[in-house]
């Protein structure tokens, strides 16, 4: 079984958003290695209004999952966490305890109704992805 370099950005705006963070990449780590986070970043919510600030942080994990098993496993941990609403379901953003996304898998190309590797939003068009990532891509 290959290991596969993934980038993940993690926001959180809803509670104790850093530890919100922390406990989803402890669940992260147990299906794959952590090989660094960036630092963390306060940003405003992204194509919706709220009054709560994100706080995101960018990680680079190893791991034997494919991009689908990744996937599933991520929308656990936030439904385990409380996460109500997916804007991929919905189609709208709102306020969320943990969002979890995959922007890179090795350097592969993959295009879904679930899923975009690499995510284009975050490396071309939110700002505050760009500052997280720019040590990661």
């Amino acid at each position: 079984m290959s290991q596969h370099k993934v980038v993940l950005l993690l926001g959180s705006n809803i509670g104790d958003k850093k530890n919100n963070i922390e406990i989803a990449l402890e669940k992260v780590s147990s299906i794959g290695s952590i090989l660094k986070y960036s630092e963390y970043l306060t940003s405003e919510a992204v194509n919706f209004v709220s009054s709560n600030n994100f706080c995101n942080i960018a990680t680079i994990i190893f791991t034997h999952f494919s991009p689908i098993q990744l996937l599933n496993y991520i929308k656990k941990i936030e439904i385990e966490m409380g996460r109500i609403n997916d804007s991929t379901v919905s189609g709208v953003y709102t306020d969320r305890i943990i969002d979890i996304d995959i922007v890179k898998y090795d350097d592969l190309k993959f295009t879904s109704e679930r899923l975009e590797i690499p995510h284009k939003k975050h490396l071309f068009e939110r700002e505050f992805s760009k500052i997280l990532l720019k040590d990661f891509i």
